[in-house]
């Protein structure tokens, strides 16, 4: 895996959460040192829980820069996911304390941000080290945020599936209905008839 596409100072940037159905989507950028090697560091989906906090810990360690930013699932409901997606990483990139020069974006869709270069990367987060870091940080923070969520609304053990469609978050939806962290559009309810998924 590649450390990073230029030898500019480059963020690597990632989402996590787009396709739940409750809680924010969450996106991280990461500026890592040049020549950075982590043979651990990985697509966060490929990777356990227990090796996500690791790293985690790691990349925070190492790394130049990085920031993590959620958009709510109310203004997903607004702007759609994907807007909602490139927002939550132009929020990111914004945050960084070190300005980058270069952006790799995990993906096909990206909106230019601040005329800063940027290069879209499908399945990036396996080929670039600094997007695997920002799919990572993306992938933890959500986890811990939808664990928090899960203490209010232990009903729809988020605790375990994070806000994805399983079959205990659908049975769940069924028989409580929605909260405010649901996202209304991804077409949960016909008015108050459940929609097949």
């Amino acid at each position: 895996m590649l450390t990073q596409l230029t030898n500019k100072i480059e963020c690597g940037v990632d989402e996590a959460g787009r396709g739940c159905l409750a809680g924010p989507v969450t996106a991280a950028a990461v500026i890592l040192p040049a020549n950075y090697k982590n043979s651990r560091i990985n697509d966060s989906k490929k990777l356990s829980e227990k090796e996500r906090i690791i790293l985690q810990r790691e990349i925070i360690k190492d790394c130049i820069s990085y920031s993590v930013s959620h958009v709510s699932s109310k203004t997903i409901d607004e702007i759609n996911i994907l807007n909602a997606s490139i927002k939550a990483m132009h929020l990111s990139i914004n945050k960084l304390k070190v300005k980058p020069n270069y952006i790799l974006v995990d993906g096909n869709k990206f909106k230019a941000f601040k005329k800063i270069p940027h290069k879209c990367v499908v399945k990036g987060d396996s080929k670039f080290l600094n997007i695997a870091a920002a799919s990572i940080l993306a992938k933890t923070y959500r986890d811990k945020l939808m664990e928090n969520y899960h203490m209010q609304y232990p009903e729809y053990g988020w605790k375990d599936n994070k806000g994805y469609p399983t079959i205990r978050h659908r049975e769940s939806l069924k028989k409580y209905g929605t909260v405010d962290i649901h996202r209304k559009t991804f077409k949960l309810y016909d008015g108050q008839t459940l929609l097949d998924f």
